[in-house]
């Protein structure tokens, strides 16, 4: 195989740019198709990032030779579309999350990968930088003990937008729960595993949308309580409760790079530093996916994206989100 995977985005928007500049920072990847309907924006982004070929059509960026994966940053109700002409193309998918609105399409995705024989992957980039990494060790190898309660919440001020808004846009699958509520929902799988009962209780905006949602996994010795909001600024911290410690991730934990273990009212830090913004490191985790013949990650798998995404449809028809498109 060639020295580097060539890169493709499709949709530019802020998360975009934010890749573009990681993806740089990984010596054998190598950004070199971009998409965007917006021309103007997809010639800025391409000066901005020295891309070598920019398309206003999602197509005829699939059909570029030059391109061995695509990298899908558009809104969530294009996901599912968008990544299955990529892989029915040839092309290897990292998708934004979460990687299908609804475990239907996540399913469809999963079947074109494996027709296709393409990777596919959700960029959950927070499963793959190495505070999470380090947690996910010290929950599994029991540091802290039999883990009794988990909190993590993710919550800002959004509603000061327009109402047609990605996120307050019910057409587009707006809300907090997809968006930000995604992150806890994650931890609480990552570290526990699927919840034996769910409850949930949400309050919605005037666009339809959900705006506030507190969650509770139940398990058979632990509780996780999850939290996510566009009505006000939270800590956005995460906390994992043991017998024998507590362990927390400052904010805004689902970036952290360090954390800390409590025990006996004592104290003690630990860094881990991470390159870049952090998606570097599922950048390389898909690099190297692709460079051993893989269809997907042992750290994310297929079955990752779909419980992830049956937990999130649970949440959803236990307080009543549903989204136009859908009904």
């Amino acid at each position: 195989m060639r020295d580097k995977i060539r890169w493709g985005i499709i949709g530019l928007g802020n998360i975009a740019e934010k890749f573009a500049k990681d993806l740089a920072l990984v010596e054998d990847a190598e950004l070199v198709s971009v998409s965007s309907r917006n021309v103007e924006k997809g010639t800025y982004f391409a000066e901005k990032h020295s891309v070598k070929n920019r398309y206003s059509s999602a197509i005829d960026l699939c059909n570029c030779k030059d391109v061995d994966v695509v990298y899908i940053a558009t809104p969530h109700t294009i996901h599912a579309e968008l990544a299955i002409l990529a892989m029915n193309s040839g092309k290897h998918v990292l998708c934004e999350k979460p990687m299908g609105v609804n475990t239907v399409q996540v399913e469809k995705m999963v079947t074109a990968s494996i027709k296709n024989n393409v990777f596919l992957m959700e960029a959950l980039w927070s499963r793959f930088l190495p505070s999470i990494q380090k947690v996910k060790e010290i929950v599994d190898t029991k540091e802290l003990g039999e883990i009794s309660y988990l909190k993590s919440d993710f919550a800002f001020y959004g509603l000061d937008r327009a109402e047609d808004s990605r996120l307050l846009n019910a057409n587009l699958a707006g809300g907090s729960l997809l968006d930000i509520g995604i992150y806890p929902v994650f931890l609480a799988y990552l570290l526990l595993g699927k919840p034996k009962e769910i409850l949930a209780t949400a309050n919605f905006y005037s666009t339809g949308i959900e705006k506030q949602i507190s969650i509770i996994f139940k398990y058979d010795n632990a509780q996780a309580h999850l939290y996510s909001a566009l009505t006000a600024n939270t800590e956005t911290s995460s906390e994992i409760s043991g017998a024998k410690g507590l362990l927390k991730l400052e904010t805004r934990w689902h970036e952290a790079d360090g954390y800390y273990i409590e025990k006996n009212r004592e104290k003690e830090y630990f860094k881990t530093p991470k390159l870049g913004v952090g998606y570097t490191h599922e950048i390389k985790e898909v690099n190297t996916c692709i460079r051993n013949g893989k269809i997907e990650s042992e750290l994310w798998s297929h079955q990752n994206s779909l419980d992830l995404i049956h937990l999130l449809d649970q949440i959803r028809e236990k307080t009543n989100i549903v989204f136009p498109f859908e009904a």
